[in-house]
């Protein structure tokens, strides 16, 4: 289920007249010793005013190793909760609880334990983005960053379960040779990108490369120059020469690719529904500045993760973490 696109902040908050929040934010943080974090997929203004901003694995490399009071986490609730279970001594705030995720909410615990236990003697892999109750059924979380990598870690001939994003899963099967057993998840997002829609962009923008992050669908990922992360994506399009890259991935992240070369043009794939000129996630747009404000000010909405499953999840990610640091 999609949200609603409310813009309301915490308990309705108002700015008040002649109030710049940007400024006030610092200050709260400074105030507070608290960092805000912001994915890339948030709203540029949310980015703007980060003191950090990155994909899923460095935002959980970055909560590992603060020194802050409160992490201001900008993006969606699982990576809040990523934080607080490796942080469990920090306040973990994100600005707004209904900020969730499709793959998420397609793998409920319940049922992913159910195929577990279905499928006995295989190793779990977990994409982060599940629950913190998800990963606690969980050997390895991965992103997709590091997926590959941490796939490959395992013997050739070793039973794998990986969930919940389907195509992330078939995509890494197809460059490894594996053959896991996939759970039948999915990202909104990136499940709106249409082959057709991407080869009538390249037609009209014929020197344009194209880059596709591994939630696509396979007939999409077919048709990339790059293959990768948001971070990959990022560090692809400003080392390579092309000019004009067509992006296949939620529209945030071309307000960092703007900002880090202004000289390239980035031109955002559409949904297939033809709603608007990019493709965007209604959760992650949930984030907004009155948002990270009213939360600093008010010390809530506060993620919280039961003792017992934070014991447990910790261990997956903690793997991840261990194995990403050998090769980033």
């Amino acid at each position: 289920m999609e949200p609603t696109c409310s813009r309301q902040g915490v308990e309705g908050g108002i700015v008040p007249h002649g109030i710049d929040l940007k400024s006030e934010i610092r200050r709260l943080c400074g105030e507070k010793n608290a960092v805000v974090m912001a994915h890339y997929y948030t709203d540029g203004a949310v980015q703007d005013v980060a003191d950090f901003i990155g994909d899923s694995l460095a935002l959980a490399q970055k909560a590992a190793t603060t020194d802050a009071d409160i992490i201001v986490m900008c993006g969606v609730h699982f990576m809040g909760e990523t934080a607080k279970i490796l942080c469990p001594q920090k306040t973990v705030l994100v600005p707004d609880l209904q900020a969730s995720c499709s793959l998420a909410e397609s793998c409920k615990a319940d049922e992913f334990a159910a195929f577990i236990k279905a499928n006995p003697g295989h190793t779990v892999i977990s994409y982060v983005n599940t629950t913190a109750a998800v990963k606690a059924l969980t050997d390895v979380v991965v992103t997709s960053s590091n997926a590959r990598q941490i796939v490959e870690s395992f013997p050739k001939d070793a039973p794998l379960i990986f969930g919940p994003d389907k195509n992330l899963g078939s995509y890494i099967n197809a460059i490894t040779g594996r053959n896991m057993l996939l759970w039948n998840g999915s990202c909104h997002v990136h499940e709106r990108f249409s082959a057709d829609s991407i080869v009538a962009l390249k037609q009209q923008h014929p020197t344009a490369k194209v880059l596709v992050h591994p939630e696509c669908q396979s007939e999409v990922v077919r048709l990339a120059d790059k293959v990768g992360s948001t971070a990959a994506l990022l560090k692809y399009c400003l080392a390579d020469d092309a000019q004009v890259f067509i992006v296949v991935t939620e529209s945030g992240i071309l307000h960092e690719m703007q900002k880090a070369a202004p000289h390239k043009t980035f031109i955002p794939a559409p949904p297939t529904d033809g709603s608007c000129a990019c493709n965007e996630c209604n959760y992650m747009k949930l984030i907004t500045l009155q948002k990270v404000y009213d939360c600093l000010r008010l010390g809530r909405p506060v993620v919280e993760v039961d003792a017992e499953v934070a014991k447990k999840a910790v261990r997956p990610i903690n793997r991840m973490l261990e194995i990403s640091a050998s090769h980033y």
